[in-house]
């Protein structure tokens, strides 16, 4: 995608609108997809630190006695019910900010939410490194929860509304890019402070998270905010008319502010979006808003992203060692993570999610098949052996990275029309966090109790939501945001649902209730 290209005819499957992708656009996004350092970073320096000895030591010292007594299990190592609350106490409170930042999102702006986040963000961060007790550092991982609730919320919608049609995948791609590189930087971050000899390495990782966070927010101030909310809260076409030029870089954007004025509209009518995301004609995007980031979940990333260091120490591998590992599966997620963005606009959402869907299945069980065989209770994983995991998890985590990774904050954006939009991203952020806790809390316990079939479960969650994909999600690559309602009426499951009869009734309903909660009435 060459920045700047001219595309001055109206783009196919663009739904007739023109431009091209100008300098400022991508500087824009840049700014608010850095955003997904934030929760990269969180993700992999939560996995890094608990691996390091000095921090066990510090904050958990039953953890780190486990690890040294050889009558233990090497499946139950790091089987901690207080150490599983410090990773996954993030992702609730996380939960609970982003339904607050919904409200804040459609009222104040995308630019808000962000700035909010970022700020939080760096509060909890700048205590982070200093904790000395673990009540510390709960409190700060709560802070830091409130920050990626609303950054999380606010970030994958700005980028929608800012693309233009024909690269919206591209760019909205650029926020799971993101969140890969702050993995990346955390991971290579712990790397680094490990071998501190004075063993406060961690303080440093933990820390650092603040760089990323002022980055958002002071970036955040100069950001404009999106058409759409422009046309929502203030009416003002001309000031929408006039970014969207700059956006585009031409003069020729009436067809698409006048689908951003209609779609206003039905907005401003919508009172209570998560009353309305429930009704039936918006039946397909509330299916999809929840099952995309649940089954996401289900597949094992987050496995990777934050205990990727304790597995790899867990099959035999060193401190050091298993840290450089998380660095090289981070360094394949990142190049996938390119190539999705190379190829989503071109191949389609579909193909990326049924193929990396397939790529993941076949990694999981070759993970599980191996440590059946090879990795027993007690005693070291031969050394080849271990490798060979490791190139497996590397297939793993690259399937992930180019199809559900950034898809599964790419569709449910695009699918819902504006008057939903923010409530069902709210609702994107918020199975992503309730899974991602549950699967942080019972992750390592339930590692300790059925060992390598825990990959075996992952390898059969997979199988059901490509078959999900399969039979229920439309191809919606290329087709503006304020037009998407189409996919469903032709598909062969949702027609049958939100069809125009259906249509009719829910219009004929919505009149009623106006005519009854009217002051005139």
């Amino acid at each position: 995608m060459a920045i700047g290209a001219s595309v001055e005819a109206p783009a196919a499957g663009s739904g007739g609108y023109s431009g091209r992708v100008t300098p400022f656009v991508v500087l824009t996004c840049i700014v608010a997809g850095s955003g997904g350092i934030l929760f990269g970073y969180d993700l992999g320096i939560s996995g890094g630190v608990t691996s390091m000895d000095s921090f066990l030591k510090t904050f958990f010292p039953e953890v780190y006695s486990h690890k040294q007594d050889s009558n233990v299990s090497n499946y139950c190592q790091f089987d901690s019910e207080l150490l599983t609350v410090f990773t996954s106490s993030l992702y609730i409170a996380g939960l609970i900010a982003t339904l607050f930042a919904s409200c804040v999102t459609r009222r104040f702006g995308r630019r808000a939410s962000m700035l909010i986040g970022g700020t939080v963000f760096i509060a909890g961060s700048a205590f982070w490194g200093a904790a000395v007790n673990v009540p510390m550092l709960l409190l700060n991982r709560i802070l830091l929860g409130i920050g990626l609730g609303f950054t999380n919320q606010s970030i994958p919608l700005y980028l929608s509304e800012m693309a233009p049609p024909q690269y919206r995948g591209a760019i909205n791609n650029g926020f799971e890019l993101s969140i890969s590189i702050g993995i990346l930087i955390a991971n290579i971050l712990n790397y680094c402070v490990v071998k501190l000899t004075a063993g406060w390495g961690w303080r440093i990782s933990l820390s650092m998270a603040a760089v990323p966070a002022a980055f958002l927010t002071i970036g955040a101030i100069f950001l404009p905010e999106t058409p759409s909310f422009i046309i929502q809260r203030d009416s003002d076409t001309d000031k929408a008319r006039a970014l969207l030029q700059k956006l585009r870089g031409t003069t020729s954007v009436q067809n698409e502010l006048d689908d951003l004025v209609s779609a206003s509209n039905l907005s401003r009518a919508a009172r209570y979006p998560f009353r309305d995301i429930f009704k039936r004609k918006y039946r397909p995007q509330l299916a999809m808003v929840f099952l995309i980031p649940f089954f996401s979940q289900l597949t094992g990333i987050n496995v990777m992203n934050f205990y990727a260091p304790v597995m790899f120490r867990t099959i035999g591998l060193k401190e050091s060692a298993s840290l450089l590992s998380s660095v090289v599966t981070r360094l394949c997620a990142t190049f996938a993570n390119i190539v999705a963005m190379m190829v989503v606009d071109r191949f389609g959402r579909r193909k990326l999610f049924l193929v990396g869907g397939i790529q993941m299945i076949l990694s999981q069980l070759a993970v599980g098949a191996i440590l059946a065989a090879k990795f027993k209770d007690n005693g070291l994983m031969d050394k080849d052996y271990a490798f060979l995991v490791l190139i497996t998890m590397c297939v793993f985590v690259a399937g992930f990275a180019w199809s559900w990774g950034p898809l599964t904050f790419l569709v449910p954006t695009e699918i819902c029309p504006l008057e939903i939009r923010s409530a069902g991203q709210s609702i994107v952020v918020a199975v992503v966090f309730l899974m991602t806790f549950v699967i942080g809390q019972t992750f390592l316990a339930v590692l300790c109790r059925i060992k390598s079939g825990t990959f075996f479960v992952f390898a059969a969650w997979i199988c059901v939501m490509t078959l999900v994909v399969y039979l229920f999600l439309p191809e919606t690559k290329k087709l503006p945001m304020e037009q998407m309602e189409q996919v469903w009426r032709r598909h062969w499951f949702w027609k049958k649902i939100v069809g125009e009869e259906d249509d009719k009734e829910e219009e004929e309903k919505e009149r009623q209730e106006r005519k009854i909660y009217s002051p005139s009435s």
